[in-house]
């Protein structure tokens, strides 16, 4: 029965048998069930002004034969709304009644909606709990997963976030994994088969992406290796092909990241090393990648069947792609180099699409599938790390990143050409180009300038070059490179205040000139002789004395007297090029 004691309600409390007398308007202790209603009182009732005190001093019989009384009011008047006592008992109205003597007060019933609440708190705490702990699980197998190479101080030391990144992609011809066996040379050590050095710039505009031949002749420097028995020098060797620079004599991938910077001048910061198990995982992983070909492909030793026409590839298809040597072009290692380059473009695309990007199934699996695949060094050896640099990396908008292969000829050493040399005419202004953060795209001149506070200190007027004075030291690591630049700047230029200091304290990867605020005129000079960029000039905040000269270090850009230190304003005429944001058929 209810507290309204229309039958004996033992298990109920009497401080909440409190009822409204309608005749009366009073509320009513009700603790004798057989009780009626009092009757309406003669005397009127006197309101207390009180937010619900409006009952009468007249009390129930019930109430006066009982004498119960809460807080100084007749029980039949529920009192004053005022802070309970601790475990004080709430009734109907009012607060603080206590319950009637001789009767066990109940714990108060939680309801079935707090009941609730705290059950789906505490079930949502747990999946919580387990749902971090899941992903901490994950987070490990993801660093588990991931190869790493000590390359022995052969990088930068890191890239950094407020500066250009030079990245090496390495793809070895190594063949491991399933399937690979097939390929041929199963026993290999793997060879630098594809690489890509990929520069993106200081403020994340543009990128350039340069294959380097796999045939090229060059000089492969000594290098420190990282072994089982602690670290040893393997020797150079001079003119031989560039791929032996990883595997070969037991180089690993610092040593292609020294050539690569013996060839361009620019100091690679990490390398990324995927082998063929790479190609087939991370593009099976992202749901393939779209191709286009220019005529029927029928490839019997990679395997490549393709009708002219759009596909979507993965897997072994996939991997039959970028291998091909006999289905396009001339059949040569540069035209596989194109297709590689159109593929990787598409890659990039399909990468950044929103197919791929809203999907987390793909990109859980291409997590999974890129930690498997790729060989990185220790500096970007773990998930935080690469997600930091995968951050600086996706700044860059595809239609700005430009593929290109560094400029060669066909060897004139050989008779049957087999191997090429680098077109010094190309390569030394797309070197410059790239080391200067000059896009192989059409990049606006304003937002570059915009960025770059120092451009306006080319603007303003020029001293003569006979009035120019300054001390030349060499910090580019090439002998004799600060007497190159006095004989050329004495003898062509009429820079006749100019001295050889001889070399840098340490070398530095950038050309410098440091200059006094009453000598811009003369840095100003300078910079259009020797094609100083803005970045180049250091202005000092004292002036300088009349007789003083500037300081001119040459960095790692520097490559001869009389060769521009800036890169030029677009590429050369037929370096190749194609561009990460448009499809091309290969042909």
């Amino acid at each position: 029965m209810d507290a309204h004691s229309r039958g004996r309600a033992d298990d109920i409390d009497p401080a909440d048998q409190w009822v409204l007398n309608p005749q009366t308007g009073n509320y009513e202790l009700r603790l004798d069930h057989s009780a009626g209603q009092s009757a309406p009182s003669a005397q009127p009732s006197r309101p207390t002004g009180r937010r619900g005190a409006g009952a009468s001093r007249t009390t129930s019989p019930a109430s006066r034969t009982r004498g119960a009384t809460t807080g100084g009011t007749a029980a039949g008047v529920p009192g004053q709304r005022r802070r309970r006592a601790p475990g004080a008992a709430d009734a109907p109205g009012g607060r603080g009644a206590p319950p009637a003597a001789g009767r066990r007060k109940r714990k108060p019933q939680k309801s079935a909606k707090k009941k609730a609440l705290m059950w789906t708190g505490g079930a949502t705490a747990g999946v919580l709990v387990v749902l971090a702990a899941s992903a901490y699980a994950y987070y490990e197998h993801l660093n588990s997963n991931i190869s790493t190479v000590d390359i022995a101080g052969a990088g930068s030391g890191g890239f950094k976030k407020d500066q250009a990144i030079n990245i090496l992609v390495i793809g070895t011809d190594k063949r491991t994994g399933d399937g690979n066996e097939g390929y041929g040379d199963k026993n290999s050590a793997g060879h630098a088969d594809t690489t890509i050095l990929f520069h993106v710039s200081k403020d994340r505009t543009n990128a350039t992406a340069m294959s380097i031949p796999r045939d090229l002749m060059t000089d492969i420097p000594d290098c420190e290796t990282k072994t089982a028995d602690g670290t040893k020098v393997i020797p150079g060797q001079q003119n031989v092909r560039f791929n032996t620079s990883l595997g070969q004599s037991g180089r690993d991938p610092g040593c292609t990241m020294r050539t690569v910077k013996e060839i361009t001048g620019l100091t690679v910061d990490h390398f990324m090393m995927a082998d063929f198990n790479a190609v087939k995982t991370l593009t099976t992983a992202i749901g393939g990648v779209e191709v286009c070909v220019a005529k029927d492909v029928d490839d019997k030793r990679s395997k490549l069947r393709l009708t002219k026409g759009t596909h979507v590839l993965a897997g072994e298809d996939a991997l039959a792609f970028v291998r091909t040597r006999h289905a396009f072009g001339n059949e040569s290692d540069l035209d596989r180099i194109k297709t590689q380059q159109q593929f990787l473009s598409s890659m990039i695309r399909k990468m950044k699409s929103s197919e791929t990007l809203t999907s987390p199934s793909k990109l859980v699996d291409l997590a999974e599938a890129a930690t498997e695949a790729l060989t990185v060094d220790t500096g970007i050896g773990s998930i935080k790390k690469l997600q930091d640099l995968g951050t600086e990396l996706s700044k860059v908008n595809p239609k700005n990143i430009t593929f290109t292969t560094l400029p060669v000829i066909d060897n004139p050493a050989e008779t049957v050409k087999a191997t090429v040399v680098v077109d010094e005419a190309k390569a030394n202004p797309l070197f410059s180009m790239m080391q200067n953060d000059v896009s192989l795209t059409e990049v606006k001149q304003k937002e570059k300038d915009a960025k770059n506070a120092q451009a306006a200190l080319l603007k303003g007027p020029r001293a003569a070059a006979s009035d120019v004075r300054v001390d030349v030291y060499n910090g580019s690591g090439r002998t004799g490179g600060a007497q190159a630049t006095i004989t050329w700047l004495q003898n062509e230029q009429g820079v006749l205040k100019s001295a050889n200091k001889s070399n840098a304290p340490q070398d530095i990867d950038r050309t410098t000139l440091e200059f006094a605020p009453n000598q811009a005129d003369q840095a100003r000079k300078l910079a259009d002789l020797m094609g100083l960029p803005a970045t180049a000039l250091k202005q000092g905040t004292e002036d300088a004395g009349e007789m003083e000269p500037m300081t001119l270090t040459l960095g790692g850009d520097f490559k001869g007297a009389g060769v521009p230190i800036t890169g030029p304003a677009k590429a050369p005429e037929g370096v190749q090029k194609v561009e990460a944001d448009k499809q091309v058929c290969a042909q």
